[in-house]
């Protein structure tokens, strides 16, 4: 039978990767508030970039997708869905606008994970909003041999219980200080990825939460810079570590210490990339070039040029791709790919 007793990391020996993550994270919040605090009217314009970049990426790992036209008239209200996945991803962008703008009333228990489920799918018409699973569902592979089930979750029936457990655990733990929220946090995840609660949309509803408690725990870089996102350009490793840490979770033998580094990562990712937007931000009337440059800089490996203009919240598309290829003459930077596989590097 799965036990949820967060109890027993009290005293569990973290290694020092995770250690230094979390270290890391702190030190950034530090400089976050310090910024916020001095240029407020500054930043507003990251919210807004973040918003679409949260929605459409966390939906565009569940294979739900339109184009980022089509996004942008969403969350402005200035279009109404043409089909299914744009009804539901207008519903996620509601429940982003609940969270972004009530996480400090919403408290972490099962009735309000329903309701926060049943606005995801209030657009669509779809009768499972706001109900937990009634059939068994599977995490499975399919490959060119066929379909391989990789994670039986819990039963329907276990389902409702479950989910009520595991939030007053980890409410527990959090007010009882038994270890740092950061790292509770990705094994609340992990164990209601585990459970799977919901016919659909568990991934969607996970990524929700990571935001909602990390808002409710002061650490608010989401707000500003996508970690949704973040986790849609690693989905790679995002599912390998799931896999990995979720071995013999049914057995309450399982070690998330993957996951737990995982999480940690994109948390500080986020950080490190809200710190290079807000530099460009306070550097604003420097040369567009200097500060394509600058961003490009902080980059590691390949990246593109939406990946730059995000980067820039200052610049536009066309002033950004000009400076790119004023980077390429100057042999700053390589093109590679061509259309819309194109990348850039930097030449060292």
């Amino acid at each position: 039978m799965k036990d949820f007793n967060y109890s027993k990391y009290i005293n569990y020996s973290w290694d020092n990767e995770i250690l230094s993550l979390v270290s890391q994270i702190h030190e950034y919040k530090g400089k976050q508030s310090f910024f916020e605090n001095k240029n407020a009217v500054k930043i507003k314009k990251l919210v807004e970039i973040a918003k679409i970049q949260s929605t459409e990426a966390s939906n565009k790992i569940e294979g739900i997708v339109t184009t980022s036209a089509r996004i942008k008239q969403i969350l402005e209200n200035k279009t109404t869905p043409k089909n299914r996945d744009e009804e539901e991803i207008l519903g996620y962008r509601d429940v982003l606008n609940t969270i972004h703008e009530n996480y400090e009333y919403i408290p972490i228990n099962s009735s309000y994970i329903l309701q926060l489920h049943k606005d995801l799918y209030k657009y669509s018409g779809k009768s499972i909003g706001g109900k937990f699973k009634n059939v068994q569902n599977y995490i499975s592979e399919t490959s060119e041999h066929g379909t391989i089930i990789r994670f039986t979750p819990l039963d329907p029936f276990e389902t409702p219980k479950a989910v009520e457990r595991l939030c007053e655990e980890l409410n527990i733990a959090i007010s009882k200080e038994y270890v740092d929220p950061l790292i509770l946090i990705p094994i609340f995840i992990l164990d209601f990825l585990c459970i799977h609660p919901f016919n659909d949309g568990n991934g969607r509803m996970s990524r929700l939460l990571t935001l909602l408690i990390l808002y409710k725990q002061n650490y608010d870089v989401g707000k500003y810079v996508s970690i949704e996102k973040i986790i849609e350009e690693t989905k790679s490793r995002y599912y390998d570590t799931l896999q990995t840490s979720s071995i013999n979770w049914i057995n309450n033998a399982n070690d998330p210490t993957e996951f737990i580094k995982y999480m940690l990562s994109v948390i500080l990712r986020a950080y490190r990339d809200f710190e290079a937007r807000t530099n460009i931000l306070i550097e604003k009337k420097s040369k567009a070039i200097n500060q394509v440059q600058n961003i490009i800089k902080t980059k590691i490996g390949k990246f593109t040029k939406a990946e730059i203009v995000s980067l820039c919240p200052t610049l536009s598309e066309t002033t950004v791709e000009r400076c790119l290829k004023n980077l390429l003459d100057q042999g700053f930077i390589e093109k590679r790919g061509e259309r819309k596989s194109t990348y850039y590097i930097r030449k060292d």
